[in-house]
């Protein structure tokens, strides 16, 4: 398993620790209300970018209440959902490695100085649209815990059968990607088998990965998180490659 998967399924470990925090619910709020709006359904059953949202709360404990608000500001029952917008930022860390930031703002201007600001201060830099973005590719990718390599195996061949393109066994786990479009089957197909899917989403893989030594891997990690933290950023991608005990470091700190 490459180093940006193995950091994408500790930042889902982290997420959920880290869910105590108001301002996580805030962004997963943000992300629900975006999600129904633009779904053009508040039925998660018929929308599926709203389903995708409402299952990373729910894995982050978010309170029901607060997510049947965010559906409604959403599908027209507040007006903060109306003033949200995407806005894409893109950038290079320390060492060089690709960065993808994902924003929902009421503020464009606000959330590209507190970005520009968080770059400079982590030894990276903000770059121009377009500038990174082709070094990755969207795809919907699910990830299985704790199962063996024989359960994982099967699995496998399972779900390419359901439309997945690839799969990987290491690290004690199934992570399974394929097209956006290919989602659910792929969940579907998980669930079959008596398995419930750690996480399931649809998110951004590097083609190509930048290997960083101990001390830029750490230096970039902080810029990470560094962005992670800002009221306004809903996902950050990168295709740094982080050697293993910075990962673990990482992983027992969380």
């Amino acid at each position: 398993m490459s180093g940006h998967s193995k950091w994408a399924n500790i930042k889902h470990h982290k997420g959920i620790v880290d869910a105590k925090k108001s301002i996580v619910f805030t962004k997963l709020a943000r992300e629900i209300t975006v999600g129904a709006r633009q779904g053009g359904s508040g039925d998660p059953a018929f929308n599926s970018r709203l389903r995708l949202a409402i299952d990373r709360a729910k894995q982050a404990n978010m309170p029901v209440d607060n997510i049947e608000r965010a559906i409604k500001k959403g599908t027209g029952g507040g007006d903060d959902g109306a003033n949200l917008e995407e806005v894409t930022y893109e950038g290079y860390g320390p060492g060089g490695a690709a960065i993808m930031v994902y924003a929902l703002t009421d503020n464009r201007n606000r959330t590209a100085s507190e970005i520009r600001s968080a770059f400079t201060k982590g030894g990276g830099n903000l770059g121009d649209a377009g500038s990174v973005a082709w070094l990755f590719e969207t795809k919907a990718v699910v990830y299985v815990e704790g199962i063996g390599t024989e359960k994982a195996e099967e699995m496998a061949l399972a779900v390419i059968d359901a439309g997945a393109d690839d799969f990987n066994t290491e690290g004690g786990g199934l992570e399974i990607t394929g097209p956006p479009a290919a989602l659910d089957a792929m969940q579907q197909t998980v669930q079959q088998h008596g398995v419930t899917a750690a996480s399931a989403s649809v998110t951004m893989i590097p083609k190509t990965v930048t290997a960083l030594d101990t001390s830029l891997a750490t230096q970039t990690l902080r810029l990470l998180d560094r962005l992670e933290d800002l009221d306004d950023i809903n996902q950050v991608y990168t295709n740094a490659d982080f050697p293993d005990e910075v990962l673990e470091s990482m992983s027992q700190d969380s």
